[in-house]
Parts: structure tokens; sequence; C-alpha cells
């Protein structure tokens, strides 16, 4: 009676219990539809299709279809190995890196991806307010603050806010998107989209590469997915989601901006510029859609702002100690203060650090809790495993930067890091095991 009670007033309220320091209770899960659909408020939008059209440009549609499905497959398995842990324990993040990483150590984690992230919610209020200087010659400035603080409000409002934006954006960017695919095929034809060879100009992409985009567009939401996936009820819930998010929902999002680009066959694309949705519906489309083009950016760059906004606080609120609320509001500040810096135009590089970082974090977290420990224990204030396995796969990742660019860093890292890990983990063990029995046999 006592959880019913406290179910219905957390539903009744506009801003109700986050749960950001302890695991999500039972009755407070949410359903899969939810889950699933606060997922795909994350890859359904303007900058994935914005990188599906710089992959096309960079390495032409058929290479950059292969490397698109094979970059979402990677996040499948991911999210669904590391969200599970997050669905059968209902923690977030910080709080299993912290039987990951150490009662301290976790901070190291937690605290460097949650920034990652916060850097990913300020590129995304800088794509907005470049987009609409472009289309419109608004000022950057003004318009990155107004997107900061309007994807500010959703977040506060919690996992609830961003259910909403994603029932308000998922079907806008599909509607959208699709028209503008079908649309700029109708101006060409499939054979020509297909045979694109990417910019005559540009230097080509790397199959690796490429890769290492398209994981990086989510390796750290990917890897944080407990945050979300807390609210499953489920590891299946948990699975279902990341499946319709991932091969699914992500692949169609890149597609529909390389369709637009190779149908087009643009001699110097810039998608950064107008040369993508927003752009093409400006051109193209009747003039009774010119609000929805000032409009959809805000409603597309809001959701996955504010996810990434959200997944940053509920790990600072843990380290901190504070509301997730009170660290959104503090971080939301200094993610708009970068943005102001035109943080956007260095969007391929840091997607090159996310594959160097990232990877070995979910690397570790998948073989700790499925070869080491299932259940999250106590452990000291630092493993030191899990650090130095860390540094073996960031390690490996910057070498293969520097000496074999044409291959993946995300993958490389994410390797070199498990297989880290599992070794040390099972020398720690066997060390382990062998000083209890010389323990018992001086006590015997």
């Amino acid at each position: 009676m006592e959880q019913h009670k406290i179910k219905n007033r957390d539903d009744g309220e506009l801003l109700a219990n986050e749960y950001e320091h302890e695991p999500v209770p039972a009755f407070a899960r949410r359903s899969v539809a939810s889950v699933t659909t606060v997922w795909l408020g994350f890859p359904m939008i303007i900058t994935c299709a914005m990188t599906g059209s710089m992959l096309v440009a960079s390495m032409g549609f058929s290479k950059a279809f292969w490397a698109i499905i094979t970059g979402n497959i990677l996040l499948f398995l991911l999210v669904s190995v590391i969200g599970a842990v997050g669905a059968r324990t209902g923690m977030n993040f910080a709080l299993l890196a912290s039987n990951v990483f150490g009662r301290r150590g976790y901070v190291a984690a937690s605290g460097l991806l949650s920034l990652l992230i916060l850097g990913w919610f300020a590129v995304q209020v800088g794509f907005t307010g470049n987009i609409l200087h472009a289309a419109f010659g608004y000022n950057y400035f003004i318009i990155s603050l107004i997107a900061g603080l309007f994807y500010l409000g959703i977040t506060l409002i919690g996992i609830r806010g961003l259910h909403w934006i994603g029932v308000i954006s998922v079907p806008t960017f599909i509607i959208l998107g699709t028209w503008v695919a079908f649309d700029a095929v109708s101006r060409s034809n499939l054979a020509d989209v297909w045979a694109y060879a990417g910019n005559e100009n540009g230097v080509p992409m790397a199959f690796g590469v490429a890769i290492t985009v398209v994981i990086g567009l989510f390796i750290d939401g990917a890897t944080v997915s407990p945050d979300f996936n807390r609210w499953a009820k489920n590891s299946t819930h948990s699975s279902v989601a990341a499946f319709i998010t991932f091969p699914i929902a992500h692949t169609y999002a890149l597609l529909l901006g390389a369709v637009m680009t190779a149908a087009l066959a643009l001699p110097e694309a810039d998608p950064f510029a107008l040369d993508n949705m927003v752009g093409y519906i400006l051109k193209y489309g009747a003039p009774w859609l010119l609000p929805l083009a000032i409009i959809f950016p805000f409603i597309s760059f809001g959701s996955v702002c504010s996810h990434n906004l959200y997944m940053s606080a509920v790990n600072w609120s843990r380290i901190v100690g504070v509301k997730m609320r009170t660290a959104a509001v503090m971080l939301a500040v200094f993610g708009i203060a970068i943005a102001a810096g035109n943080v956007w135009s260095y969007f391929i590089p840091w997607l090159n650090l996310l594959g160097i970082l990232v990877p070995p974090v979910g690397a570790i977290f998948a073989v700790h809790f499925y070869t080491v420990s299932r259940d999250p224990v106590p452990v000291d204030s630092w493993r030191l495993s899990a650090f130095a396995a860390w540094g073996v796969g960031s390690l490996a990742a910057y070498l293969i930067d520097h000496f074999a660019p044409q291959m993946s860093t995300s993958i490389s890292s994410f390797c070199a890091a498990a297989i880290a890990y599992w070794i040390i983990s099972h020398l720690v063990v066997a060390k382990q095991g062998a000083g209890r029995e010389i323990v018992q046999n001086i006590s015997n």
C-alpha cells in the first residue's frame, strides 16, 4: 500500500524522484515503450543525418553504408550488455562504477565520461546556433543561449522530460527526414545514389575511421547506458530498447543524411552549414514549411542535448553529493559558455578523442560484470586493475591513431582494454587464492 501511494505521488509530481543516489525501485520502473522512447530521442536527430552526409561525402555511399551498419551493430552489443546490468540492479553508471573502479576511483571514470557527455551538450547547442545563423542570419550567441536554456528546462523535468521530448522529436524527425530523402532521390535515382563516390576534391576517409565516427557519436552515451536502462523493468526490456535504437533508429538517421547528399551529389557538400535537412527544407520545401525550419532544430537538438545533460547531471550529482537538477543547472551554465566559443567546429577531432578514451571503460564494465563479479559488491577505494586496463586500452588506441590511422581506434581500445582487464583480474584472483592457501597451510 505504501509503495502504491509513493508511486501515485511520484507520477503526479512534475519534478519526481530521479533516484540519483540509490537504485530505482521496482514500483518506479517504466514500460519498455517508455524506455525505448527515451532512447529513440537520442539518435533520431539532425546531428546523425549530418554525420551520414559527411561520411558519404568523404568515402562514397556504399563504403559509408557498410561502416554505418558495422558501427551500429557494435553499439547495440555494447548497450545491450552494459544496459542490462543497469536494468538488473536499478543502478546508474556512477553507482556501478564505484564497484568497478573503487569507492573513490569511480570519480575518475564517472567524472571524465560525464564531462565528455557535457561536451556533446555544448557541441550540439552550438549546432543549433550555427544552423540557424547560416539559414537566417540569426545571432549565433543569442540562439545558442536560448537553446541551451530551453534544453536545460527539458532536463529539469527528468526522465519524463526525456520521454516527452522524444514523443515530439522522433516522429517529427522521421516525417521530415523521410520526405527529404525521398524527395532528393526523386531528383536522381537509386542507382546513382549507391554509385556515388563522394567529393572528388576531398580527402577519402578510411573504413576504420568511419566506424570510429559512427561509434563515437554515442560511445559515451552507450557506456553510461545504465543511467537510462535502470528505469527498465528487466534486462529483456533493456535489450529491446537497445535493439530498436541502434541497429534500426541510428542507422536510419545516418542513412537519411547519406541518401540526401548522394542524391544531390553536391561538389562541396557542407552538412554543418546548409547542406543538411534544414537547408533542404528551405531550398525545396513549400513556403509554409519555413516556420518548421526554425522550430525543427530546437526540437531535434533539444532531444539529444537534454539526454546528454541528464546523463552528465546524474553522474555529477553522485560525485558532488547534490540533486540531479542542481547539477544540471551548474553544468548547463558551463556547457552554454563552451558552446559560445564555436566548439562545434572541432566535431571530428572530438569523435576521435572519444574513440581513444571512452571504449576502454565500456570494455572494463562488460568484462567485470560478466566474468569477474556479476553482482555489485563493495571494493577498496581504488581498483588498480581497472585503471591499468583503461591505460592499456587508451594507449593502444593512441598508437593505432598515430601508426595505423586507417584502423578504428574505438574497436582497438575496446578490445585491448577487455583483454587486459580479463588477464589482470584473473591473475589477481589467482594470486589472492594462492595467498589464502598459504595462510591456511600455516594455520594448520
